[in-house]
């Protein structure tokens, strides 16, 4: 063989393992508070502790509150930016970052509201759509 095509060879299999490792790395599953000082990037789905509050610092511009795991744990949750809007409505919460000690550091929340479909009766939609004419 050429060395130019063992070089090619050599420099596409290194670069394919280098993505596919980057990649595994990048991707993360839900876990839970326990699991999470095992990882360097946690998924954390829970719901908010209102037992516990929650507080926003002006001098830190932090937003700390307690969340509840799906294991029933709960933890103090620091997240660096101000408290959403729609926080005390959130169903379910989701942060995403990682576990220092006992407090979970988040750099990013999601949130799942209430939809405003779920009290409407299903056949309401079909009626109207029945009864409307185009």
């Amino acid at each position: 063989m050429k060395p130019k095509l063992i070089i090619g060879i050599v420099a596409i299999v290194g670069f394919t393992s280098l993505l596919m490792y980057n990649f595994g790395e990048s991707i993360s599953t839900y876990t839970t508070f326990e699991q999470a000082g095992e990882r360097t990037n946690a998924h954390i789905p829970g719901i908010w502790d209102e037992e516990k509050g929650a507080e926003f610092s002006l001098e830190t511009k932090r937003f700390t509150f307690h969340m509840i795991d799906e294991a029933g744990e709960s933890r103090k949750v620091v997240y660096p930016k101000p408290k959403p809007n729609n926080f005390e409505d959130a169903d379910q919460l989701v942060v995403i970052g990682e576990m220092r000690g006992d407090t979970f550091y988040a750099s990013e929340m999601l949130m799942k509201c209430p939809s405003k479909y779920n009290d409407t009766d299903p056949g309401q939609f079909t009626e109207a759509a029945a009864s409307s004419s185009y």
